[in-house]
C-alpha cells in the first residue's frame, strides 16, 4: 500500500507540470511517453487509473479537471481498454464528479466518461439508470435547452459511445435505445444558433450520426414507425449535403413516402430530345452552379482533380453512333472541362492551404461522410419495399423543362468535392439499386405522350434513364480511381436489376461504348470493376438483341486508341496462336458474313491466359521481368467470370469458338493457382449446358444452327485427355472436383456415346468413386452427375451400370449431408423414370434382369427417404410412385415385398394429406397416379383403396394450391376399369368430388392461382367423361343423383371444356376439339349401353338424354364454327 501513498504524494505535485508543459496542443512526446513509464513503475495504466480515482477527491475541482484530462489522453492516443474492475471504480467517479464540481469540469469529465465506456456498453448496465434514465445525466446535459454546445457535444458524444454494440454481448435495453434515438435525432434536427461555432456544430453533428449509426448497426434497433423513418431521412439527407459549396437546401422534418411526381409537363421522351438540344444541360447545371458560387479565394484553396489519364474523354469521339451525339459530346466534354478546376486529391486539401476555412470545411466533410455512412445503414437495416417508398427522395429523376435538378444521391456524386464523399454516395446508391429487380420491373417507356399524367411505370422508367445519365456524366468527370471503381460497380448494379426488355434501347449502348477505355486503365480495381459491368451487361435479362447487336460489332469499333483492336497474338502460346489466326483467315475468306468476330470474347481470352505486352500501372511495373507475365488474378478471374457469362447468355455468338474456349478452359485447369482452376471448370461447364439447351426439343434452333455432333465430340475428347481427369481427382482441391463434376454431367447424350469406350468408362469409374468421397460437396456432385447419366440412351439399357448406379445413390441417400441427400432423392427419381422407360420398351425381359434384392433395397430405403426433409422428399416420393408401377406380380406375392409395398403407399397417401411444401404434394399426387397404373396391384380391392382415393378427394376439393390440385384430378382419371375404382359407395364419392371441386375451382384465397384454374377445370372435366365412361349398372343411381342436383353447373363446365378444345386446336395444342368430342361420345354410348342393360327408363330419360343433350349442343356450335 505504500507505494501507492507515494504516487498519490507525487502524482498532485506532477499533474500540474505535466499538463503546463505538455497538454497542449504542440507539447514535446517525450513528456508523455515520461507519464506512461511513470505509471508503469507502480503497476498497470488501468491499476493506477483507479487509485488516482480514489486519491483525488471531489472537492478538489481542479485535480479533478486534470485527473479526467489525462484518463482521455491515455485511453484515445494509446487505445488502453478499460476493463470491467476499472469501470467499476471510474463510472461512480465520473458520475459523482457531474452531480457534485462545478459545470465547468464538466466537459472534461464527460470526455473521460466517453473514453472509459468505448465499447464497453454491454458492461456498464448498472450505471445506466444514471446516465440515459428520464434524469439522467447524459439526458439532461444533450437537451435543446443545454445552452453551453461544447457540454451538449461532449454529452451526446459519451452518449453515442455507450450505444456502440459487441456481438455476442447484450445490448441497449428497448427503452434506452428508443430515448438515445430520440436525442440523437433532436440534435440533428436542431439549427445552429448565433453564436455557436461552426466546428463545435459539425462535431455535434458528427457525434449525434455515430450514435445512430452504432444503433442501426446493432441490428435491434430499425426505424418501422413511419414518422420515426421518414424524420431520420429527412435529417440524413440534410446532413448530406451539409457545407456542400453552393448548396442551400431546405428540408421538411418529415420525408413521407411516396411514389414519384403523378403529374409532368411533358413526356420523357421528349425531354430527352430537349435536353440533347440544350447546351446547358441540367447535369451540368450542378458544376456551373458550384464554380459561380465559389470566390476566387475559395478556388484558390481547393486543388484541381488529377487529370493525366482520363479514357472516358476518348469516348467522346464514338458518341456519333447514338442518337443526338453531338450534343452528348458537348455535353460531357463540358462537364468534364468544368470539373477538372473545382475538384480536390484525395487529402482533400494540401497540408499548406490551412487555415481555419481549410479545418471548417474538413469537419463539415465529417458530417457529410457520417450521413451518408449513416444512411447506408439505414438502407441495410430496412425492408426493400419500405425503403423505396422513398425513391424519389434520394434517386434523380429527369426535372420538366424549366425545374432545377432535384438534389439526390447523384448530386453529391457530381458535384463534392471530395473524392471519399463522392465514393461514399455511389457506395450508398448502388446498395439501393441492389436487389431492386422487382421493384423496377414494372418501368415502362411511355408510349401514348398525350397523357393528362404520368403514370408510376413512366416515372420509374424516367428515374431509370436519369440515372445512366448522371452515372455517365460521373464516370467521365472522375479521375480518382477508388471513386471511379464505385462509379462503375454502381453501373453494374444499376444494369442488372434494370427491365430493358421494357425499356427503349439505346441505355446498354451507351454504357458499353463509354466503357471499354477503362478495361486499359493504369488501375486493377479500375479494371476489374469494367470487366464486372460488361458481365453485367452480358447477363441482364439475356439475350437481348441490343446485346447481341453489340457484340457483334466489328472488333475495332471505337478501340483504335485502347490496343483492343485485335487479339494480342505475338506473345500468345502455340494453340492460342493457331486458333485466332485461323478464325481471322475464315473471317476474310467469307465475304458479305453477318457474324463478326466476338471482340469481347477474343479480349477476356486474352485476359485470362495470354502474357501481357504491358503495364498499366505503377505497381504493374517491371512486370515483363517478373516470374509472372499474366495480368493481376482479380483480372483474370473477371475475365473468365465475363467468359461464362458470354456463353451462358449468348452462345450462339460465342459458339462459334467452341475449341477456342475449350482450350482456355483447359488451360486454366492446368494452373497451380485454385482459383484460375476453378473459374476454368466453370466455363467448361458452361459450355457443356449451352451445348445441351441447343438439342432440347422445346429450345433447339434449326440443325445448321447447332453445334454439330462431331464437333461436340471432338470438344470432349480434347477435354478428356486434358486437365479434366486429373482436376476430378484432385483430392486437395475439393471445390474444383465440384465444379468438375457438374462439367461432366454437362457432356451431350448424343456426343457421349460416340465417345471412345475407355473415355466412356473413364468418366462412369471417376464419377462412382467420387461417390464416395469424405466431402459432401463432391458427393453431392458426383451422385447428380450418375443421375443424368442413367437418362442417357447409351447406357440406360446396360443393366449392370443401373445396378451399380442404383447402390451408389442408395449410399448417398443415407448420408449425413441433406444436400447429398437431395441430391440423391433426385438421382434416384431419374433412375425410377429410366427403370419405367426400359419397362415399356422391353418388357418382362428387363424386369426379370433387374436384381429383385436390389429392388427391395430401393423401395425400403426410398420409403424412408420420404420421411426425410422437403427437398429430399419431394424426390423420393416421385421414385417411390415409379417404383411401385415397375413392381411385377412375382413381387407382390412375395413376402419379402408384400409389407415395403403396404409401407411405400402408406407413405404416398399420408405425404399427400400433410402440410409439405408445394412441390411436394404435386409430386406425391403423380407418383399415386403412377401407382394405379400398374394393373399387379390389387387397386379396387386392397384396404389401402379408400384411403389413397379419400386422400385424392380430400387434395382436388380443398387444396390452397391449384397445380396440386390438378396432379389429384389427374391422378384419379388414372384407373383404365370400372373394377379399379372400388365399390359403388366409392365411385359415387369420387364423381361428387369432382363437381364439388368444378364449382370451388374458381374459388382461390392467392390471386395467383387463377392463372391455373381453367386448367383445372380442363382437368376435372377430363376426368369426370373418363368416369362416366366406365361406370356399371350399379353406378346409374349415383349418376342420376348427381345430374339431378347439378345438371346445370356439369353441363356449363362441359360446354366450355369443349369449347376450349376448339380453340386449343385454333393454337395448335395438341388435345384438339376432335378428341374431346369423341370423349363425350364415347361416355353417351357408353351410358346408353348400360341403360339399355339394366332396363333403367329413368337414367335413359335422365342422365342419357342429358349427356346427349350435351353432345347435341356441342356439335352444333361445332358445326357454326366450321361454317
Amino acid at each position: 500500500m505504500w507505494h501507492f501513498i507515494n504516487l498519490g504524494s507525487s502524482l498532485l505535485k506532477y499533474l500540474d507540470k505535466y499538463f503546463c508543459d505538455f497538454v497542449v496542443p504542440q507539447g514535446p512526446w517525450w513528456r508523455e511517453k515520461q507519464l506512461i513509464d511513470t505509471f508503469k513503475k507502480y503497476g498497470s495504466i488501468e491499476t493506477q487509473e483507479n487509485w488516482t480515482c480514489k486519491l483525488v477527491q471531489l472537492n478538489q475541482e481542479h485535480l479533478v479537471n486534470k485527473v479526467c484530462q489525462l484518463i482521455h489522453q491515455l485511453l484515445n492516443r494509446f487505445q488502453v481498454i478499460v476493463d470491467e474492475v476499472s469501470l467499476k471504480y471510474l463510472l461512480p467517479y465520473f458520475i459523482s464528479a457531474l452531480k457534485q464540481c462545478s459545470s465547468w469540469t464538466h466537459i472534461e469529465i464527460l470526455q473521460a466518461l466517453a473514453a472509459s465506456v468505448y465499447n464497453n456498453g454491454p458492461t456498464c448496465q448498472k450505471y445506466l439508470p444514471d446516465l440515459l434514465g428520464e434524469s439522467g445525466l447524459l439526458v439532461q446535459l444533450s437537451s435543446p435547452a443545454q445552452t453551453d454546445i461544447e457540454l451538449r457535444r461532449a454529452a451526446v458524444h459519451g452518449m453515442a459511445n455507450l450505444c456502440l454494440s459487441i456481438p455476442g454481448q447484450p445490448y441497449l435495453e428497448e427503452p434506452y435505445r428508443e430515448l438515445c434515438f430520440q436525442v440523437f435525432l433532436s440534435v440533428l434536427q436542431s439549427s445552429k444558433g448565433s453564436g455557436v461555432d461552426d466546428i463545435t456544430f459539425c462535431m455535434l453533428l458528427q457525434n449525434a450520426l455515430k450514435g445512430i449509426q452504432s444503433l442501426l448497426n446493432g441490428g435491434k434497433m430499425k426505424p418501422t414507425q413511419t414518422d420515426q423513418l421518414g424524420s431520420l431521412l429527412a435529417v440524413l439527407k440534410k446532413c448530406m449535403f451539409h457545407g456542400l459549396p453552393g448548396l442551400n437546401i431546405e428540408m421538411p422534418a418529415v420525408l413521407y413516402s411516396a411514389v414519384l411526381p403523378q403529374y409532368d409537363s411533358k413526356s420523357p421522351v421528349k425531354q430527352e430530345r430537349l435536353e440533347l438540344s440544350n447546351l446547358k444541360p441540367a447535369g451540368v447545371n450542378i458544376c456551373c452552379d458550384l464554380r459561380v458560387s465559389q470566390s476566387k479565394a475559395e478556388e484558390g484553396e481547393v486543388r484541381g482533380r488529377d487529370v493525366q489519364w482520363n479514357p472516358g474523354l476518348n469516348v467522346l469521339n464514338q458518341a456519333s453512333e447514338d442518337t443526338g451525339a453531338s450534343s452528348v459530346k458537348d455535353r460531357l466534354s463540358s462537364h468534364a472541362l468544368g470539373w477538372k478546376r473545382i475538384s480536390s486529391s484525395d487529402s482533400e486539401y494540401s497540408d499548406a492551404e490551412g487555415g481555419l476555412q481549410s479545418k471548417m470545411r474538413s469537419f463539415q466533410a465529417k458530417v457529410r461522410h457520417g450521413a451518408l455512412t449513416c444512411f447506408l445503414s439505414t438502407v441495410k437495416s430496412i425492408e426493400k419495399r419500405v425503403l423505396y417508398g422513398y425513391w424519389s427522395a434520394f434517386v434523380p429523376d429527369a426535372p420538366a423543362i424549366g425545374s432545377p435538378q432535384s438534389m439526390s444521391l447523384m448530386t453529391i456524386a457530381l458535384k463534392d468535392p471530395s473524392p471519399k464523399m463522392r465514393a461514399c454516395a455511389l457506395q450508398v446508391l448502388s446498395a439501393i439499386l441492389e436487389g431492386s429487380k422487382q421493384f423496377l420491373s414494372i418501368a415502362e417507356d411511355a408510349n401514348d405522350h398525350r397523357r393528362a399524367f404520368t403514370p408510376f411505370s413512366v416515372a420509374i422508367a424516367s428515374s431509370i434513364r436519369e440515372l445512366h445519365r448522371c452515372l455517365l456524366l460521373a464516370l467521365v468527370a472522375e479521375s480518382s480511381a477508388q471513386t471511379l471503381t464505385q462509379i462503375i460497380k454502381c453501373l453494374a448494379n444499376l444494369v442488372l436489376n434494370a427491365p430493358y426488355s421494357r425499356l427503349k434501347p439505346g441505355l446498354l449502348t451507351r454504357v458499353w461504348n463509354q466503357i471499354k477505355p477503362y478495361i486499359r486503365h493504369k488501375d486493377v480495381n479500375v479494371r476489374v470493376s469494367s470487366l464486372t459491368l460488361l458481365g453485367a451487361i452480358v447477363s441482364a435479362q439475356a439475350p437481348l438483341p441490343e446485346v447481341r447487336l453489340l457484340l457483334q460489332e466489328p472488333s475495332s469499333s471505337g478501340l483504335s486508341n485502347s490496343g483492343l483492336a485485335t487479339p494480342r497474338c505475338s506473345n500468345a502460346p502455340e494453340w492460342c496462336r493457331e486458333t485466332l489466326l485461323a478464325s481471322e483467315e475464315s473471317l476474310s475468306i467469307v465475304e458479305n458474313s453477318s457474324a463478326d468476330p466476338c471482340w469481347l470474347l477474343f479480349f477476356c481470352i486474352s485476359l485470362a491466359v495470354l502474357p501481357r505486352e504491358d503495364c498499366y500501372s505503377d505497381s504493374d511495373a517491371g512486370c515483363v521481368l517478373t516470374a509472372n507475365p499474366f495480368e493481376p488474378s482479380p483480372v483474370r478471374l473477371e475475365a473468365l467470370q465475363v467468359l461464362a457469362l458470354l456463353v451462358k447468355g449468348y452462345f450462339s455468338v460465342s459458339q462459334s469458338y467452341l475449341l477456342e474456349l475449350g482450350e482456355v478452359a483447359c488451360k486454366c485447369m492446368e494452373e497451380t493457382d485454385p482459383s484460375i482452376q476453378l473459374h476454368g471448370a466453370k466455363l467448361l461447364d458452361e459450355l457443356g449446358v449451352g451445348i445441351i439447351q441447343q438439342y432440347k426439343p422445346d429450345l433447339a434452333p434449326a440443325v445448321d444452327q447447332r453445334v454439330p455432333v462431331n464437333l461436340v465430340v471432338t470438344f470432349w475428347t480434347r477435354m478428356l485427355n486434358g486437365p479434366l481427369p486429373g482436376a476430378l481427382q484432385n483430392a486437395g482441391h475439393p471445390t474444383l472436383q465440384t465444379s468438375t463434376c457438374n462439367a461432366l454431367s454437362s457432356i451431350l447424350p448424343e456426343a457421349f456415346s460416340h465417345l471412345p469406350d475407355d473415355k466412356q468408362i473413364l468418366c462412369i469409374t471417376i464419377l462412382l468413386g467420387l461417390n464416395h468421397s469424405e466431402n459432401p460437396l463432391v458427393k453431392a456432385a458426383a451422385v447428380r452427375a450418375l443421375g443424368v447419366y442413367v437418362a442417357f440412351p447409351c447406357l440406360r439399357q446396360d443393366v449392370m451400370f443401373l445396378a451399380d448406379t442404383a447402390n451408389a445413390i442408395l449410399n448417398s441417400l443415407s448420408d449425413s449431408s441433406p444436400n447429398v441427400r437431395a441430391k440423391a432423392a433426385w438421382s434416384l427419381g431419374n433412375l425410377t423414370d429410366t427403370l419405367i422407360i426400359n419397362m415399356e420398351l422391353m418388357g418382362q425381359n428387363f424386369q426379370d434382369e433387374f436384381s429383385d434384392v436390389l429392388l427391395l433395397k430401393m423401395l425400403r430405403s426410398t420409403t424412408e427417404a420420404s420421411k426425410d426433409k422437403d427437398k429430399v422428399k419431394s424426390n423420393a416420393v416421385r421414385a417411390l410412385g415409379n417404383l411401385l408401377h415397375f413392381l411385377q406380380p412375382t413381387h407382390l406375392t412375395s413376402p419379402q415385398f408384400r409389407r415395403p409395398t403396404e409401407e411405400s403407399i402408406q407413405a404416398l397417401i399420408s405425404t399427400v394429406l400433410s402440410e409439405a411444401t408445394m412441390k411436394v404434394r404435386w409430386n406425391a399426387c403423380y407418383a399415386l397416379g403412377n401407382v394405379f397404373k400398374n394393373p399387379a396391384l390389387p387397386l379396387g380391392e386392397a384396404p389401402w383403396t379408400a384411403q389413397a382415393f379419400n386422400a385424392l378427394i380430400s387434395v382436388v376439393k380443398s387444396c390452397k394450391n391449384f397445380k396440386v390440385r390438378i396432379k389429384s384430378a389427374a391422378a384419379l382419371s388414372v384407373p383404365a376399369e370400372r373394377k379399379r375404382y372400388g365399390s359403388p359407395e366409392q365411385f359415387s364419392q369420387i364423381l361428387g368430388a369432382m363437381v364439388v371441386a368444378l364449382q370451388r375451382s374458381e374459388d382461390a384465397e392467392d390471386f395467383l392461382e387463377f392463372k391455373y384454374s381453367a386448367s383445372l377445370r380442363t382437368q376435372l372435366c377430363h376426368a369426370l367423361l373418363h368416369m362416366l365412361s366406365l361406370v356399371d349398372e350399379t353406378d346409374l343411381p349415383a349418376v342420376r343423383r348427381t345430374v339431378t342436383e347439378h345438371g346445370e353447373v356439369i353441363r356449363s363446365y362441359l360446354l366450355q371444356y369443349m369449347k376450349s378444345g376448339a380453340e386449343d386446336e385454333d393454337m395448335g395444342l395438341s388435345e384438339a376439339v376432335a378428341s374431346r368430342g369423341k370423349m363425350l361420345e364415347r361416355a353417351v354410348e357408353h351410358m346408353r349401353a348400360i341403360a339399355e342393360e339394366a332396363k333403367e327408363r329413368q337414367v335413359k330419360k335422365g342422365a342419357v338424354a342429358y349427356l346427349e343433350d350435351i353432345l347435341r349442343i356441342h356439335n352444333s356450335s361445332a358445326g357454326l364454327t366450321e361454317v
